[in-house]
């Protein structure tokens, strides 16, 4: 089993609550057709969810990230190579031995 760690900053606890809101959404649109006598049509509701994935996606763009915990690099992927020092400024020393001279 990997070992998962969760971050807890405010964006992220606010982007995790993008599910079960589009569910709930669901069920109220659902409800108001039942309880309308079908004069409410489901099919023209989509917008409403795109409205509420909205909202919840603004609010955790403009929530705080004190806090964050960067997810760990799957195991299957390497890690990425450190780059190379850059040359030094003002001349032609090279940090490489004589040897072959």
């Amino acid at each position: 089993m990997s070992a998962r760690v969760k971050c807890n900053c405010q964006s992220c606890t606010i982007r995790g609550f993008v599910g079960p809101a589009v569910v709930i959404t669901l069920g109220v649109l659902l409800l108001l057709h039942e309880v309308h006598g079908g004069r409410f049509y489901f099919g023209s509701t989509w917008p409403v969810i795109l409205i509420v994935i909205g909202l919840l996606h603004l609010a955790s763009a403009m929530a705080s990230r004190e806090g964050h915990v960067s997810p760990l690099p799957s195991p299957g992927v390497p890690p990425m190579p450190p780059t190379p020092p850059a040359p030094p400024k003002g001349g032609s020393q090279t940090t490489y031995s004589a040897q072959g001279q």
